[in-house]
């Protein structure tokens, strides 16, 4: 059975002068089907009725930023949400030529100077974007001490009845020593990425440089530290050089620290929440 027929036929349906010669599927993400059309163009569509207004929020920033941004970012070319139905809305874009930049990939880069100055660069310039300016909506609002109480509070009810009585103790203590102190919050939101992971961050091996940014469902108005804190799967002294040419990172390293040691925990937060037994276990797998 080919299941890429109901996503081609809806792309079709709104956009019939385009013709569709080959789709797979691409294995990257928890809330969107990606689909990956005539080897250029790439397709997402939102799995879940909470993603549609999400995907629309992400294809206007995306189309607002283009101008502000030294590295290439997915532009929205084909946008589909006059019906808003799980199967039937879309945003389509020019696949960005690259590889994500994972570990083992990072590990080969030798000048690593090049990258720290590049993505420094990146974060910048995309948290200094006048988002009010260029959105006609306001922005959804993140990483505010009441959410991530709401979130401390969810993980104590369902992930700690899985986990050892000394990584409960270890983990109340990592969100109450933030959460306890006002002055953690103090910061001015920002236009933040919201995923700045490896597998979001494109490079070309031929010339070890970035080649481009992707995935941006998950950017709203935010704390700056939280795309820092992706940066820390490459090691805190690539980070420490991004910091030598964004040296506001200096001011918020305690919640870069904070963010990181989230992570896990909210993949398996989304597991338990979402039924996906893979991201339950492997978010947990330190905890238990």
């Amino acid at each position: 059975m080919d299941t890429t027929r109901p996503f081609i036929q809806a792309i079709q349906a709104a956009y019939p002068d385009f013709v569709v010669q080959s789709a797979t599927f691409l294995p990257d993400g928890q809330y969107n089907d990606v689909l990956l059309v005539n080897d250029d163009t790439i397709f997402r569509f939102p799995r879940y009725a909470g993603g549609l207004e999400q995907l629309a929020l992400e294809t206007k920033i995306l189309t607002a930023v283009q101008p502000h941004l030294p590295l290439p970012v997915p532009y929205p070319t084909f946008i589909q949400f006059a019906n808003p139905v799980v199967g039937q809305a879309f945003m389509g874009y020019k696949r960005i030529p690259g590889e994500p930049l994972y570990p083992a990939a990072f590990a080969q880069i030798a000048d690593q100077a090049v990258l720290a100055a590049q993505l420094a660069e990146f974060l910048e310039a995309l948290h200094g974007v006048p988002i009010h300016n260029l959105v006609g909506e306001p922005l959804p609002v993140s990483d505010t001490r009441e959410e991530w109480l709401e979130v401390y509070g969810r993980i104590q009810t369902k992930l700690f009845p899985y986990m050892r009585l000394d990584a409960c103790k270890s983990v109340a203590h990592h969100f109450e020593s933030v959460l306890d102190d006002p002055a953690q919050y103090q910061f001015a939101p920002v236009l933040r990425h919201g995923d700045f992971g490896t597998g979001n961050l494109l490079h070309n091996p031929a010339t070890q440089q970035m080649s481009g940014v992707i995935d941006f469902g998950f950017a709203v108005l935010g704390d700056p530290a939280f795309d820092v804190a992706g940066l820390l799967t490459y090691g805190e002294p690539f980070v420490q050089q991004i910091a030598q040419h964004y040296p506001a990172i200096a001011d918020f390293w305690p919640r870069v620290h904070f963010y990181k040691g989230t992570f896990a925990l909210l993949e398996a937060l989304f597991g338990i929440e979402h039924g996906d037994e893979e991201a339950f276990q492997s978010g947990l797998a330190d905890y238990v």
